[in-house]
């Protein structure tokens, strides 16, 4: 970490391992505030946004007061990222996608139907307000379920076709989107909590088969098996990261690197599961992605700058408030009836609400926190990452550049 005064400001840097470092007394002191403050824990806030938040607020005290700012670097929290995805593809038994698929099916659609809706009321109201065509879908399903790498990369895109603010209306969008995303999800599930009762039905066999399936071997691990679930880990990484790559070049536009990663693990989970190349620890592999989850979202939070939001004046504003309430009164009064009405139908809402508006990685947290309060729901982690993090993009990139080529023609040759 260093430390110069540039303008009279007191610039702050702090090298990767620094922010990681403080990403993590951040995330602690996130759970022992939450543990203090019985509200948080009331209400579902998980712990990566409390501390998040805090330090957030405190960047932003420096920025107002043009006193100091803190510079991170973040370089740890796409392999965080990335590494996490990983744990949930091994964690994707071929048993359990099977018997989760109609379920699963049917969640995708919920999503892509979702991302539609986005960017109609995004050009709707932006009609009514007054606001131009790219600023709309930029508040829309582009920063809402594309997030900030979306934002940007589109945003970049309306720049050059005469939009200069392009780029700071759509990391305002997608900053409000994802501070959204993890403060709605986990209130809204609980509401739907108490209001009807529910608990995690102790007779579902999907339950017991997820226990079985992923239930392990006789023995504690030995330190050898633990760097061979380890390695299985970082090869999915290497190699998902490679074929992501390769996609892209493909298809001449950037591709999640994770979702490759993700897919990589889930091959590997099932031939592990035929030729038994090591023996896999879905607990170890699991506390693992907790951890790394953990991180990336807190230096995600930690490192947002909230003075962003300052961008969000006038109608970009009117746009991501509607799509913030869209989403809240679609989740509560129709998503979770046609998801069944249950206890998984309510995790999977704080999920929806969470890789709806800001990340899957958003979506994980939010169903974590529920989980931890009032108890698991295997199908909605088995099912709402799979189709954060991948499925939904089917949908949701076809139609984005549809409204795009109809509503901004000028940017038609740029996005494909």
């Amino acid at each position: 970490m260093s430390f110069e005064m540039v303008e009279g400001v007191l610039n702050i840097n702090a090298t990767a391992i620094m922010t990681t470092a403080m990403a993590a007394v951040m995330l602690l002191i996130g759970y022992f505030v939450k543990n203090k403050v019985t509200v948080l824990g009331k209400y579902c806030i998980p712990a990566p946004v409390v501390g998040g938040f805090l330090f957030m607020f405190i960047t932003f005290a420096g920025y107002m007061s043009n006193t100091f700012t803190f510079n991170f670097d973040t370089l740890y929290q796409d392999p965080f990222m990335v590494a996490f995805f990983v744990t949930v593809g091994l964690g994707a038994s071929y048993k359990l996608l099977v018997k989760g698929g109609l379920l699963l099916i049917f969640y995708w659609l919920i999503a892509g139907v979702i991302s539609v809706c986005q960017n109609v009321i995004g050009i709707a109201v932006g009609k009514v307000v007054g606001l131009e065509a790219p600023y709309a879908l930029l508040s829309s399903a582009i920063s809402m379920i594309g997030g900030h790498g979306a934002a940007g990369s589109y945003g970049d895109t309306f720049v050059k076709v005469g939009f200069p603010a392009g780029v700071e209306v759509g990391a305002a969008a997608a900053t409000f989107g994802l501070i959204s995303a993890v403060l709605l999800g986990g209130p809204l599930a609980r509401r739907l909590i108490v209001k009807y009762d529910l608990h995690p039905d102790e007779n579902d066999t999907f339950e017991s088969d997820v226990d079985q399936i992923n239930a392990a071997s006789k023995g504690a691990l030995s330190g050898l098996d633990v760097i061979k679930n380890v390695t299985a880990i970082l090869v999915c990484m290497a190699v998902g990261t490679q074929i992501s790559g390769w996609i892209g070049d493909q298809i001449d536009m950037s591709f999640p690197t994770y979702v490759g990663a993700m897919f990589v693990a889930v091959i590997l989970r099932n031939l592990n599961e035929v030729f038994h190349f090591y023996n896999f620890s879905f607990s170890l592999v699991d506390g693992i992605g907790d951890v790394m989850l953990s991180l990336y979202l807190a230096i995600a939070l930690m490192s947002l700058k909230l003075w962003q939001l300052l961008d969000l004046l006038g109608g970009v504003f009117i746009v991501v408030m509607c799509q913030v309430l869209f989403m809240a009164l679609i989740s509560y009064f129709v998503v979770f009836r046609l998801l069944g009405k249950n206890y998984d139908a309510a995790v999977m809402c704080a999920g929806l609400c969470g890789h709806a508006l800001g990340a899957t990685p958003s979506a994980i947290v939010n169903m974590t926190a529920v989980k931890d309060r009032y108890g698991m729901s295997r199908k909605a982690f088995m099912i709402v990452p799979i189709v954060g993090a991948f499925l939904v993009d089917i949908i949701y990139q076809p139609q984005t550049i549809a409204f795009i080529k109809f509503f901004v023609p000028a940017a038609s040759e740029l996005v494909g």
